[in-house]
């Protein structure tokens, strides 16, 4: 995190790891976490979309942030997704993340409700900014209009921002459009603007963006880490360029099925746990022809490398 509490750096969209009665499984979240921080990452973005966050109920969520704390994570190290549906609820898993000493969350639009006007995201934001009513609070917008089917315009930003300066300090752009990023760093001049795509982070933090939130980082952290740090080095193009094409290698790999269950299955293979594959209804695991044929690509991919 930057001083100003502007989110700045690489942020893993963590996986959560569920048991044999699809409940998450607490003690290997927090095992991937510390690997996670231990790999580069400057935090871990809890419950989010990648996360399966909109799978759990509230006291799931609230378990998994106290376990992640109980582990060792820093609360700074957080970013927990609590933006749901029900406003009460979005209140109360943010007041109970901040109890947590976590200031900085992740927040969905009210996402059931299609075709919302701006005005009506404003006030579901500005109500759950009030109804808090802590000056602790940062919040993190998530645009995601390809899942949410609500984008964040540019004029709720700035209404935000006017209205919030302390407190709507960023937002994670998962839309997958560059240009649409570098607009609002252009537009919004301190707002940390976060990729929600790992092959962008690079170009992004050349058009002075913050950093990312990503999925493919629960497998690439070393490499993701490693672009944020040293982007900027002359000296250091070349093994950039190397870890960017070794991110974008992998982020490719895991999208030609369903990414959530493709990082599962790759996760589950680097960690040795099976159980890693596991995913809460009605999302699945990929079925066994398909996971054997990721994993094959994996290994070929992992041949090319070293053969580099």
């Amino acid at each position: 995190m930057a001083n100003d509490l502007h989110p700045r750096g690489v942020f893993c969209a963590a996986l959560t790891p569920v048991d044999a009665d699809l409940r998450p499984d607490h003690a290997r979240f927090v095992e991937h976490c510390r690997r996670l921080v231990a790999d580069g990452c400057t935090g871990v973005a809890i419950l989010g979309t990648t996360g399966e966050a909109n799978s759990f109920s509230t006291g799931e969520r609230k378990a998994l942030l106290e376990a992640a704390i109980e582990g060792g994570l820093k609360p700074q190290q957080l970013l927990p997704g609590t933006g749901v549906t029900a406003l009460t609820e979005t209140v109360e898993l943010t007041r109970h993340a901040l109890s947590m000493g976590v200031d900085t969350v992740v927040m969905l639009p009210p996402f059931y409700y299609k075709d919302v006007s701006e005005e009506g995201l404003f006030a579901a934001y500005a109500e759950t900014i009030e109804r808090v009513g802590d000056a602790r609070l940062r919040v993190v917008l998530y645009h995601i209009p390809q899942v949410s089917a609500l984008p964040i315009p540019f004029g709720l930003i700035e209404r935000l921002r006017a209205r919030y300066p302390d407190t709507v300090v960023g937002i994670k752009d998962s839309a997958g459009k560059l240009d649409n990023m570098t607009a609002m760093v252009d537009r919004f001049p301190g707002f940390a603007v976060l990729s929600g795509a790992d092959p962008l982070m690079l170009p992004l933090l050349r058009a002075g963006g913050a950093g990312a939130i990503t999925a493919t980082t629960n497998l690439v952290a070393a490499d993701l880490a490693f672009v944020y740090r040293h982007h900027a080095d002359p000296a250091r193009a070349a093994e950039v360029e190397a870890a960017q094409a070794r991110v974008v290698a992998m982020r490719t790999l895991a999208s030609i099925y369903a990414q959530m269950a493709s990082l599962k299955t790759l996760l589950a293979a680097r960690t040795g746990h099976d159980g890693w594959r596991r995913l809460r209804p009605p999302l699945l695991a990929l079925d066994a022809a398909s996971a054997q044929d990721l994993l094959q690509r994996h290994q070929a991919l992992l041949a090319s490398q070293r053969g580099q």
